[in-house]
């Protein structure tokens, strides 16, 4: 009758024990969801480019930024001339996009503001309208990097490649056929470095410059 009592408390010492193993085990299995879900959900964010990182990854990466800010170099040729620009870039998704001009200085400060239905500029000061003769791709998304990622991602006849330091992404706008874009990787960063928007006759009509990069998420 004793070893009876003795066996019957060590079973129930042993659930206890086989209880709390398996609610470290749970809370475990909790926790690597929760953090393999945040990864999942902001691949850009904890993204790190190494030594050992391929251009597949890199790649990745850059079609998954959804918000990011930048200073761009952007020239713009014509047929009659090439004007240079300095803008500022801000896209914090479809909802919040904004490009202000810094230079050249006559027109500094003009922002073009877009949301998912909306374009409004800001500074009614200056002259818009001949700035518009001479910059045609302000008032569209054109020069936008995330107007190239979604251009990528939908265009079914997209080109990869590499050529020594870059990897080279390239596909046609399906709003602006003849428009055919490139835009250039760095390897060792992961971040864009320059794209080139060329037209009908496969002319480079915008250069663009990517002077600074901040990728938020």
């Amino acid at each position: 009758m004793k070893g009876y009592v003795n066996k019957s408390k060590e079973t129930k010492k042993n659930k206890k024990k086989l209880i709390k193993i398996i609610g470290v085990i749970s809370v475990f299995i909790i926790g690597i969801s929760i953090i393999f879900k945040i990864f999942i959900k902001n691949p850009a964010k904890n993204f790190k480019i190494g030594n050992n990182t391929s251009s597949q990854e890199i790649v990745d990466y850059i079609l998954n930024i959804s918000s990011y800010e930048a200073i761009i170099e952007v020239n713009v040729k014509s047929n009659k001339n090439e004007n240079r620009y300095i803008i500022k870039q801000s896209y914090k998704g479809t909802g919040d996009n904004t490009q202000e001009v810094l230079e050249p200085s006559n027109i500094a400060g003009i922002k073009i503001i877009k949301d998912e239905k909306n374009l409004k500029l800001e500074n009614s000061k200056l002259n818009l309208t001949s700035m518009f003769e001479n910059y045609q791709y302000i008032s569209d998304n054109s020069l936008d990097l995330n107007s190239f990622l979604e251009d990528y991602k939908k265009d079914e006849r997209v080109k990869l490649e590499e050529k020594e330091s870059n990897i080279i992404m390239q596909t046609s706008s399906e709003k602006q056929p003849n428009q055919h874009k490139t835009l250039y990787i760095n390897k060792e960063t992961g971040m864009p470095e320059r794209m080139e928007i060329r037209d009908t006759n496969k002319n480079i009509a915008v250069y663009i410059l990517y002077k600074e990069v901040s990728v938020n998420s």
